[in-house]
């Protein structure tokens, strides 16, 4: 893919819309412009501005007339959730993209960056996989409701493109992990719900911890303060109507990052392995050359994150138990 750096870096001073500013990855891009003196830094909660709602969003985008947009909102989950509401997570992520993008259409946003998930290439896609193997395979069944809508916003944003000539883009990150992540044990990714049975197995001194699946999968996890980052870079610089994926380029099976979370939260037991459990697809490395080549490059190391992570689910677990990533 060949990368077009057209684009001006973002006004500080203009309004900036983070769409889901307070779960997961938008609260990391908030902390991350905030720190980069955006001075007009607009959010609004679950519960103040439900996405889905039509009418809601455009009134928003009519009363805060943003410059900027970043479209972080999603109901995402893992394994487990996705396979059992597959109707929700096509639903709720249809309709929340579409009456973002819709409005933010409508009410000449200028700049616009867009974020899905490396669920969107094909199950079986050569690894690292490349942009252009998007809609070349069939998807990982246990997600493929999830990454059908995701794929929907990234044709939306080349459609409109192709129609307006506005300079949105798409970002299609790897697997995220970090601070204000959810730890809950029905919606969990596979590092938090790590990350938090392994700290309660020590605390309670039990012996011995099962896993899901093999534990031979291999994954690659970006910080999400890194993602961040990565997110300012590309708005900065980036204008290309091809998505772009964010990654470290480096990957780990699930047994390494277990062994890698036991030693940050101290625990000294036994791990089995659930085999009788879905791995999922058995890697999803991205390639990511193309970022690389716009000069972007990630700071944090899995041991580290994952040690902060730690940290942070400590000091904060209660509200980590019971928080929504949308």
């Amino acid at each position: 893919m060949t990368t077009t750096n057209s684009a001006t870096p973002l006004d500080r001073s203009a309004p900036t819309y983070i769409a889901g500013h307070r779960g997961l990855v938008g609260s990391a891009i908030w902390r991350k412009l905030n720190a980069e003196s955006f001075s007009d830094l607009i959010g609004r909660s679950s519960s103040e501005l439900d996405l889905r709602d039509r009418s809601a969003v455009f009134s928003f985008f009519e009363e805060t007339k943003p410059a900027c947009v970043v479209l972080a909102a999603a109901k995402v989950g893992g394994i487990v959730a996705n396979n059992t509401y597959p109707v929700d997570f096509i639903s709720d992520n249809l309709q929340i993209q579409t009456n973002v993008l819709d409005a933010a259409l409508h009410h000449g946003v200028t700049r616009l960056l867009f974020l899905g998930s490396s669920c969107i290439y094909p199950r079986l896609a050569p690894q690292p996989i490349t942009e252009d193997q998007l809609l070349n395979g069939h998807l990982e069944p246990t997600n493929d409701a999830y990454a059908i809508a995701k794929i929907a916003g990234i044709i939306q944003v080349q459609s409109v493109r192709k129609q307006y000539g506005l300079p949105w883009i798409s970002a299609m990150p790897t697997s995220l992990y970090g601070p204000g992540d959810n730890f809950t044990e029905t919606v969990s990714h596979v590092l938090p719900s790590m990350i938090r049975r392994l700290d309660q197995a020590k605390n309670e001194g039990v012996t011995s911890v099962t896993n899901w699946g093999s534990g031979s999968p291999r994954r690659e996890f970006l910080h999400v303060d890194d993602l961040a980052d990565a997110v300012l870079h590309l708005l900065d610089t980036f204008d290309d109507s091809k998505h772009i994926n964010v990654g470290t380029g480096r990957d780990e099976t699930i047994r390494e990052l277990a062994e890698i979370v036991a030693e940050a939260v101290g625990y000294e037991g036994e791990m089995k392995w659930d085999t009788s459990k879905p791995d999922g697809a058995p890697r999803k490395l991205l390639d990511v050359s193309t970022l690389m080549e716009t000069g972007w490059t990630p700071k944090i190391s899995t041991k580290s994150g994952i040690e902060s992570t730690v940290a942070w689910y400590r000091e904060n677990v209660q509200n980590a138990a019971e928080s929504v990533r949308l």
